[in-house]
């Protein structure tokens, strides 16, 4: 590996997480939503590995390019939908489904006569986010089914608090939705990563939106991407590149934030803020070096970061130093930053290209 701090992807866990993911729901149709870089995993190596997937997601029309650039073939939606005419002529020109979510482009779509689009038209049942009021389905159904340049409508919600097994207010969502897709005959979708293993809520031509347990991470409070059967994709790593005695009553890092309680050896490790480390991780955060846990010190600086490697360590300069992966969980990491899962691995800065393992051709 590289000087610095590097993610390796590893591909064949992608694979086994989606045939997780597929024997959970297999009636389901898959969305992988692969927005932000495939969570920080590199969008473009993810989506050859896997394109065999319904549709890929993404948050805007950039990210859709980058995938059509790479020659990816694979239906691509636009979660945030479309912002003007020249998007709106693009999409359709990539063959781009849509989601259509405020007054604003559904006029967009009233006034476009050249060429055709899928939409996905998407209320708000209580994230309070994007979408419309439920109140309003009727009109906008026959409005955009009158509509020339949609070739097919769907349906789409988004819940708040799946993560929340026993949050009320999915089941109000849930029920909310199911009211309309009653009266609807067409492809609905409302179960974003964590419904799709903790709820099955519609039937018919029903889509689940899988993100993070495509990458092994669960999106539970309570649980680790292994202990829901997933692999972790990504295995955030560096090396140490300086060792030295630490004597008690030093200080140690920018402000001299922690001071030793004991003699020890202090390592230094090539990661910091600079690679997607973050600063706010705190001392005694767990690191992973030659199979044992060792706690960070200290504040975190741009390009390195001080463990306290004990008295009597044996590592040598070069050793890799694993930042969360195989035997320590972003899960486990992320809570010593006020963080969670999510922002660390889409934090990933890639100052040293990712090692992708198993890349297709």
């Amino acid at each position: 590996m590289t000087f610095g701090a590097r993610a390796v992807i590893r591909l064949d866990a992608l694979k086994h997480n989606l045939r997780v993911i597929r024997e959970a729901c297999p009636d389901a149709r898959i969305m992988a939503v692969i927005k932000a870089n495939a969570y920080g995993h590199g969008m473009v190596p993810v989506a050859r590995s896997i394109p065999d997937v319904d549709a890929f997601a993404v948050a805007r029309l950039a990210e859709g390019l980058e995938l059509r650039d790479a020659r990816v073939e694979t239906p691509v939606v636009l979660l945030s939908g479309v912002l003007n005419a020249s998007e709106l002529r693009d999409a359709i020109r990539n063959d781009f489904q849509i989601v259509v979510h405020c007054p604003e482009q559904v006029e967009l779509l009233e006034q476009h006569h050249d060429g055709k689009t899928i939409v996905w038209l998407k209320f708000d049942t209580g994230m309070n986010r994007l979408g419309f009021d439920p109140n309003d389905f009727d009109d906008l159904l026959n409005r955009l089914q009158a509509c020339p340049s949609v070739a097919e409508l769907r349906l789409m919600s988004h819940l708040a608090s799946a993560d929340e097994p026993a949050n009320p207010a999915t089941t109000e969502q849930l029920r909310a939705f199911g009211a309309l897709a009653d009266k609807f005959s067409g492809a609905v979708s409302i179960a974003n990563t964590a419904a799709a293993l903790g709820w099955r809520p519609l039937q018919g031509d029903y889509w689940i939106r899988p993100g993070i347990l495509l990458f092994g991470l669960s999106p539970f409070a309570d649980k680790t991407g292994s202990d829901l059967g997933l692999q972790p994709v990504m295995q955030f790593e560096a090396r140490l590149i300086a060792k030295k005695r630490l004597a008690e009553g030093s200080l140690v890092g920018y402000g001299g934030r922690y001071q030793a309680p004991a003699d020890s050896t202090l390592g230094i490790v090539s990661a910091g803020y600079g690679d997607g480390y973050t600063r706010h991780f705190r001392s005694g955060t767990p690191l992973l070096i030659n199979g044992r846990k060792v706690p960070l010190i200290g504040a975190v600086s741009m390009d390195m970061l001080a463990v306290d490697l004990g008295m009597d360590a044996e590592d040598k300069v070069g050793d890799v130093v694993t930042l969360w992966g195989d035997g320590l969980p972003v899960e486990e990491v992320a809570p010593w930053a006020d963080a969670i899962p999510y922002d660390l691995v889409c934090g990933v800065m890639n100052r040293e290209p990712s090692a992708i393992i198993d890349q297709p051709e």
